[in-house]
């Protein structure tokens, strides 16, 4: 697989979204920015400051952001690797960003009166609704726990959907709509939540209410995710640095990339085979040719 560089020297990219003329915004989490990457260039959009994790280009033509508030950061044998809240974390937020002025707007904070921790990532239905992942926030004796929230199309509402997992991160609708797709850092697993109403799921157990679809053996991690046309997702790996291809029927496939923190992948082009990969750890934005089209994500440009 041929891997074209984009970027390099990125303050621990992710949430990449890809614009039909070859742009890329995504966040820098480190350098608390959202960013336009194109013909070689970096443009700084914003300055959110904490720590954006994760974007989507909504129906009004804004990228939402989930921003967790920050990370301590460390260098770990020439790696940038996030760590445990910082000293001056002051909670997360879910904002607004406007493309043409670069203006911000903090739309939530808490969810159900409960304070977001770390919001994580985000997708849109075809409403104009939106989920998203809070990936709660670690410790050096703790953590918090963390799930997934739906945000009405008028922005109005958000609603708690699932909360009590151990560290929810990338989140994907599946094809048709009906199905939330959450990846499980730490666990390493990828849940599949069967959508009764857009705030409610039908529980797949008495002991929970959503299915395993396949959990990494060894040691590896999960980050954020996007879903192909035919339905696979790709989920980012971490430790395992690639993208793993999960098959709904639980099969699994792996694409090795160079960098163990390899956190998202987005599709763009043409025939959606133009897959743009961020490698935070080493800071780059890379691009290959993906074997399948990716699904076409409501209000993409």
């Amino acid at each position: 697989m041929d891997i074209e560089v984009l970027a390099t020297g990125l303050g621990f990219p992710e949430g990449p979204v890809v614009f039909p003329d070859g742009s890329v915004v995504l966040v820098e989490i480190k350098a608390g920015a959202l960013t336009r990457i194109w013909n070689g260039r970096r443009e700084v959009i914003a300055q959110l400051g904490g720590g954006p994790n994760g974007a989507a280009l909504g129906p009004d033509g804004a990228i939402y952001v989930c921003n967790n508030g920050g990370f301590e950061w460390h260098d770990n044998m020439g790696l940038t690797v996030p760590g445990h809240a910082p000293a001056d974390w002051s909670g997360g937020r879910i904002e607004r960003v406007d493309l043409a002025t670069g203006k911000v707007e903090r739309l939530f904070d808490s969810v159900d009166g409960f304070p977001l921790k770390g919001p994580n990532d985000l997708v849109f239905a075809a409403d104009g609704s939106f989920y998203f992942t809070d990936h709660g926030k670690s410790y050096p004796r703790h953590r918090d726990y963390g799930g997934f929230f739906h945000v009405t199309a008028d922005l109005s509402t958000a609603t708690t959907v699932v909360h009590g997992q151990t560290s929810p991160n990338g989140i994907g609708l599946s094809p048709d709509g009906t199905v939330v797709y959450m990846a499980d850092t730490m666990t390493g697993r990828l849940w599949a939540y069967d959508l009764e109403t857009p705030t409610t799921v039908r529980p797949a157990s008495p002991l929970n209410p959503g299915r395993v679809v396949a959990s990494l053996p060894g040691w590896q991690l999960l980050d954020s995710l996007a879903v192909e046309a035919g339905g696979k997702v790709c989920v980012a790996t971490l430790v395992n640095g690639g993208i793993t291809v999960f098959d709904p029927d639980g099969s699994t496939e792996h694409m090795a990339f160079p960098d163990p923190l390899v956190t998202n992948i987005a599709f763009g082009g043409d025939d959606l085979r133009d897959a743009v990969i961020t490698l935070s750890g080493t800071g780059q934005l890379v691009k290959v040719r993906w074997p399948r089209p990716g699904l076409k994500l409501h209000f993409q440009a």
